[in-house]
C-alpha cells in the first residue's frame, strides 16, 4: 500500500513539475551590474528541496520569476544532503532555504515565509 501512495504521488509531482515548466512566465529583467551583485549575494543561500513536492515547486516557481538562481540540493532518500538538513537543519522537511550569515546558518523552513524573505530582500 505504501509503495502505491508513493508511486502516486511522485507521478502526481511528476505532473506538476511539467506542468509548471510549461507555463512558467518570464524572469525578472535586471542590468547585468545588478544581476551580477543579486548572485553574488546568491552564493549565501541554498535550497534543499524534493523534485515533485508541490511546495518545493511553489518556491522554485517563485525563484524563478524573480531570476534567482539558487543552488538546489537534493533531500531525497539516501541523498548526503538530506542527512545535512536533518543534522544541521534539525529536521527533514521541504522546501528548506538555508541562509548563511556572520553567525553560521539559518534554517528557513515553509514556502510562503521562503518567498516573502527572498521577495523583501531581492524583488
Amino acid at each position: 500500500m505504501k509503495l502505491l501512495i508513493n508511486l502516486i504521488r511522485n507521478l502526481l509531482g511528476g505532473l506538476i513539475a511539467a506542468i509548471d515548466f510549461v507555463t512558467r512566465g518570464s524572469k525578472l529583467k535586471r542590468s547585468a551590474q545588478a544581476q551580477q551583485q543579486v548572485e553574488l549575494e546568491l552564493q549565501k543561500l541554498s535550497l534543499y528541496q524534493f523534485f515533485a513536492c508541490p511546495f518545493c515547486i511553489k518556491t522554485r516557481r517563485a525563484m524563478h520569476k524573480m531570476n534567482l538562481p539558487i543552488v538546489k540540493r537534493n533531500a531525497s532518500q539516501g541523498s548526503p544532503f538530506r542527512e545535512e538538513l536533518l543534522r544541521e537543519g534539525g529536521k527533514i522537511q521541504t522546501p528548506c532555504l538555508r541562509i548563511e550569515n556572520e553567525n553560521g546558518a539559518q534554517w528557513l523552513y515553509e514556502s510562503s515565509e521562503i518567498i516573502t524573505y527572498l521577495q523583501k530582500r531581492f524583488a
